[in-house]
């Protein structure tokens, strides 16, 4: 990987030099993508997540939002306190990481911060994890045997055992790609914190809460106990819970 900052008048981007070749053409909004017929699909969320392709690679384009009640008065804009220290640049830095640990996480490509003032705007783009779907879309469909909690729950033990703190541990934020393998997405405020059982633990019921919200809401999400009990085992491997 090799890293590169590019900056002209008040845009500064982020990018990886191996993926990104020029990063003066580079675009981040959807309707400039939508001009050069690019989108080949999206995810509702906070936000519209946008697939485009580039260079003969699928990317997932993510533009900032602010949830809760803050949102009211800014949708998208957050204090200026220098490029380096944005939630893109933060949050590319922090994949870069991860991916050096060995961890599965999305492969940054280029973050893009646009300042106004005392404020910016910020995205992200990062390498589409091929043939992945969602926890949440695919336990709408059928039911996950039983060893696959059983190897979330030491995934997630691995992120934990190094420390990776993620922000916003939901059904929608973890992916399983078709060949059988599990992935953690949209590490924004997510941050590396000496390994302690207060914030591992509230780590797991924050995913917790977020399958049984789900199961609250869809007629047919499947999602049991005993599966929650078999992501447990699968993190006890170490002895952490």
């Amino acid at each position: 990987m090799g890293v590169r900052e590019f900056r002209q008048g008040n845009r500064y981007i982020l990018y990886d030099e191996a993926l990104i070749g020029n990063p003066q053409e580079l675009v981040f909004d959807a309707g400039d993508w939508a001009a050069r017929s690019a989108i080949i699909g999206f995810a509702e969320g906070r936000g519209t997540t946008f697939f485009v392709q580039h260079a003969g690679r699928d990317y997932v384009l993510r533009h900032y939002r602010r949830g809760g009640f803050v949102a009211r008065v800014s949708e998208d804009r957050y204090l200026w306190l220098g490029a380096r220290r944005s939630r893109a640049f933060a949050e590319w830095q922090l994949l870069a990481r991860l991916r050096e640990m060995g961890l599965p996480v999305p492969q940054p490509a280029a973050a893009r911060v646009v300042r106004a003032g005392l404020f910016y705007t910020a995205d992200l783009m990062t390498l589409r994890i091929p043939e992945a779907t969602t926890l949440a879309e695919l336990l709408t469909r059928e039911p996950l045997a039983e060893g696959y909690w059983i190897a979330l729950g030491a995934l997630l033990l691995r992120f934990h055992a190094h420390g990776v703190f993620h922000a916003d541990l939901n059904a929608n934020n973890v992916l399983l790609d078709r060949g059988g393998r599990f992935h953690l997405i949209d590490f924004d405020r997510g941050r590396l914190r000496r390994p302690a059982r207060r914030w591992q633990q509230a780590n797991l019921a924050r995913l917790r809460r977020s399958l049984d919200k789900l199961a609250g809401k869809l007629p047919e999400f499947h999602f049991a106990q005993s599966d929650w009990q078999r992501l447990l085992d699968g993190y006890r491997s170490a002895g952490l819970v």
